[in-house]
């Protein structure tokens, strides 16, 4: 449906519920020789109880000994 309208936060909420995959390259030159070469790439997903985080359990601080 063209012309159907989605609010932005809906189209968020159903990319970040199966999860998005951003990629991308930046490659600085000058006169056509390439200086350097960053590639980018990301997941992005939400998470809850039906997708839990593969971090679930794990200390996120180091601990301290006495």
């Amino acid at each position: 449906m063209p012309d159907r309208q989605i609010a932005l936060i809906d189209l968020l909420d159903r990319l970040l519920t199966g999860g998005v995959v951003l990629t991308g390259d930046v490659v600085l030159s000058i006169a056509d020789i390439d200086l350097v070469r960053i590639s980018l790439r990301a997941l992005i997903a939400s998470i809850s109880e039906q997708n839990p985080s593969p971090w679930h359990g794990e200390a996120t601080t180091p601990t301290r000994r006495p």
